[in-house]
C-alpha cells in the first residue's frame, strides 16, 4: 500500500468531516426555536429583555454565526466536546457512558447477521434458479421491505404478551455488571438489527457467489478433480469474501449512527437516544459532538474496510 494513496484517503475524510461538522451546525440553528425556548417553552416569552440576553449569554447563542462555529471547533480540536445545556454534564461523560451501548449493539447485530446472510446466501446461488433460491431472496425481500421500528414495535408487543418483557431506561444492566442481565437486554434489539443486516449481507454474498462461479479459476479446480467443497470453500467463498467484507463493514458503520429508533423503542442508553434527546431539547453541544463522532467512526470505518479490501484483493493495489 502506497503512502500516497493513504495520504488522499486521509485527506478526503478529513474533508468529510469537516463538512459534516459545517452542515449539522447549520441544520441545528435552522431549527425552530434555541436552547432558551426549549428550555422554558412558553414561560421564554415572560423574561425581560435583561434576563434573555443573560440568559443567550450563558448558553453561548449571543455571538454570531460564525463565531460560535469557530469556537466549537476550536473547542472539539482541544478535546473539549461543551457541557450538556439541558443536564449540565460534560458532554464528553455522556458520550462516553453512551458508547458502549451503542457499539455492543452494532456488534452483536453484526455478529448474528452475517454467518446467516452468509450461509443463506452461499445456499441460495449454490443452485440459482431452483425454488431454495427464490424462497431464500424471497424472504430477503421481506426482511428490506419490512421497517425497523415496525419489527421492533411487533417484537416488544409480542415479548411483552409472552414474557411480560417491558422496556425501562432506568433498568439497564451494563456488561460489566451481568453478562447474562446485560444480553437479555441487548439480545432482542440486535436481533430486530439482523433482519435488514441478513438481507443485505445475503444479496451481496448471492450476487458475489455466482460471480466467482463463472470465472476461469473455478472451472479449472472442477477440471483438476477437486471436491465441489474445496472449490466451494478453497475458491469460490474466498474470492466472494471481498464484497462480503465491504457491506459488512459498511453495514457496521451505518449502525453507529442508524439505532436511534431501535434505542428509543428498547430504552437503550445508547448514542441514538442521547442524540434523540438532545434534538428535542435543542441541545446544541450534545447534537454536534455526537453526529460529529458518529461520522468520525463511520468514516474510520469505511477506511479500514477500503485498506482491508486491498490487503485481501492484490489486483486493487495496481490501482
Amino acid at each position: 500500500m502506497s503512502w500516497r494513496y493513504l495520504a488522499t484517503r486521509l485527506a478526503g475524510t478529513l474533508g468529510t468531516l469537516a463538512g459534516v461538522a459545517v452542515l449539522v451546525f447549520v441544520v441545528l440553528r435552522a431549527l425552530p426555536g434555541d436552547a432558551i425556548t426549549a428550555k422554558l417553552g412558553t414561560e421564554t416569552g415572560v423574561l425581560t429583555p435583561d434576563q434573555l440576553g443573560a440568559l443567550e449569554r450563558y448558553y453561548g447563542i449571543d455571538l454570531p454565526v460564525w463565531q460560535q462555529f469557530t469556537s466549537w471547533m476550536g473547542s472539539v480540536l482541544t478535546g473539549n466536546l461543551g457541557v450538556s445545556a439541558s443536564s449540565g454534564v460534560s458532554v464528553a461523560e455522556l458520550i462516553v457512558a453512551a458508547l458502549p451501548v451503542t457499539v455492543e449493539l452494532a456488534v452483536l447485530a453484526i455478529l448474528i447477521s452475517t454467518p446467516v446472510g452468509v450461509a443463506l446466501g452461499v445456499l441460495a446461488a449454490s443452485r440459482p434458479g431452483a425454488a431454495r433460491d427464490v424462497g431464500v431472496q424471497s424472504l430477503g425481500l421481506v426482511g428490506l421491505a419490512i421497517p425497523e421500528f415496525v419489527i421492533a414495535s411487533v417484537a416488544v408487543a409480542a415479548l411483552a404478551s409472552a414474557f411480560s418483557y417491558f422496556p425501562d431506561p432506568g433498568s439497564y444492566v451494563p456488561l460489566s455488571e451481568s453478562v447474562s442481565g446485560n444480553l437479555s437486554q441487548m439480545l432482542y434489539p440486535a436481533l430486530v438489527l439482523s433482519v435488514g443486516l441478513v438481507a443485505t449481507i445475503m444479496r451481496t454474498t448471492r450476487s458475489a457467489y455466482l460471480e466467482a462461479q463463472s470465472t476461469d479459476f473455478v472451472r479449472t479446480a472442477q477440471g483438476k478433480g477437486l471436491s465441489p467443497t474445496r472449490i466451494r470453500l478453497r475458491h469460490v467463498l474466498h474470492n466472494a469474501s471481498i464484497p462480503i467484507v465491504t457491506i459488512v463493514g459498511i453495514q457496521f458503520g451505518y449502525l453507529l449512527g442508524g439505532t436511534v429508533i431501535i434505542e428509543q423503542i428498547f430504552a437503550l442508553p445508547g448514542l441514538g437516544r442521547l442524540l434523540l434527546t438532545g434534538i428535542l431539547e435543542q441541545d446544541y453541544a450534545v447534537v454536534q459532538s455526537t453526529v460529529l463522532l458518529v461520522a468520525v467512526a463511520f468514516v474510520l470505518v469505511n477506511l479500514f474496510v477500503d485498506l482491508t479490501y486491498r490487503a485481501l484483493d492484490p489486483r486493487a493495489r495496481l490501482r
